[in-house]
């Protein structure tokens, strides 16, 4: 992807710092100035950064991608020098699940580890798995055997060449810049409103975010590219209908609550989705009752194993230690117990 675009740079989470990044101030060899350079970010400004190995950033370079992603700037204020560089550059990352392996019982945010307010920039993500399926992995064998020798019976495509690629693609960043048409503009609108309804369904008292305005954004781009791609100075219907099925095929993977088996955007945007919410509002219900009903105000404490034994045969749900303690972290904020160690008291 990075030798595909006119303004490419390739760089590994790991090998990366935040000046690397963003930019750097030195002295200038020669005339002992300083002088300002530029980061990975700022050197691809109207092109493409592509971040290897994503995850194992450090926290300090990854929170530079706040302001880049969001404002598409780089502000600087370093010896003496506060500058501010455009870094209009779209950020393709790639990062591998934490031990390795995605679990599909956690979300995308428990798999990688990163921060839900960096995630959630992103317009689309995808997961790729590895999933056992014998058509895929004849193909694959076949194209990797095939990479180290020459199959005589293989039939030649016809394809474009790396060069001619590169020129196409230079060419339409430069002079093509579609405007969104009354009728793509009033689909954007009506798809938005379809997709937030999702949330709201009958008979159900919890509200699901399916999508936020940063979806809008993302649509937006992506209708835009499309059109793009066609040389066309005009967004249609079909890029905007085009956008969304990208962008559903991405939540579908990446926001699907696994408890409901519905889209919800608080994976992403918090990294605890709706159900989840509730059932932690419910469990600290449950224990505030439970203390209410068996210990009196500054009484004699009570030890947490004991709490739970007796949360487990009132209620039907499965709960463990540290749902618990978590449910009385949240009493103790309210000043309704204080926790010793393991014993719980009421105050």
């Amino acid at each position: 992807m990075h030798k595909l675009s006119p303004r490419g740079i390739y760089t590994s989470g790991r090998g990366s710092s935040a000046v690397g990044l963003t930019a750097y101030v030195t002295k200038d060899p020669e005339t002992g100035e300083t002088v300002l350079e530029s980061g990975a970010l700022v050197l691809s400004d109207k092109g493409v950064c592509c971040i290897d190995e994503f995850d194992k950033m450090s926290d300090n370079a990854r929170s530079m991608l706040h302001e880049v992603m969001e404002q598409q700037t780089v502000s600087i204020a370093k010896a003496g020098i506060i500058a501010s560089l455009n870094a209009r550059t779209s950020v393709l990352a790639c990062a591998n699940p934490t031990e390795s392996r995605y679990n599909p019982r956690l979300s995308v945010i428990d798999n990688i580890h990163l921060a839900p307010t960096l995630l959630s920039r992103f317009d689309l993500i995808y997961l790729i798995l590895d999933k056992a399926d014998e058509q895929t992995d004849r193909r694959l064998a076949k194209h990797i055997v095939s990479l180290h020798f020459e199959n005589p019976n293989l039939e030649e495509l016809e394809v474009l060449d790396l060069q001619t690629l590169v020129s196409y693609i230079s060419y339409a960043r430069k002079y093509i810049q579609p405007q969104l048409s009354d009728e793509a503009a009033e689909e954007l609108t009506r798809g938005y409103v379809e997709m937030r309804k999702r949330g709201n369904s009958p008979g159900s008292r919890k509200k699901v975010i399916t999508a936020t305005a940063r979806q809008i954004e993302s649509l937006i781009r992506l209708s835009e590219a499309l059109a793009r791609m066609r040389f066309s100075e005009v967004v249609e219907v079909r890029d905007v209908v085009e956008a969304f099925r990208l962008l559903e095929v991405a939540m579908q993977q990446s926001a699907t609550d696994h408890a409901t088996g519905t889209i919800d955007m608080d994976l992403i945007m918090t990294g605890i989705s709706a159900s989840e919410r509730q059932r932690r509002e419910n469990l600290v219900a449950a224990t505030r009752n439970l203390i209410a009903e068996k210990m009196q105000l500054g009484g004699p404490s009570m030890r947490m194993i004991e709490l739970l034994e007796e949360l487990r045969k009132q209620s039907s749900m499965e709960i463990h230690m540290h749902e618990l303690r978590g449910a009385l972290g949240t009493l103790m904020t309210e000043g309704a117990v204080v926790i010793h160690g393991d014993n719980v008291r009421r105050v």
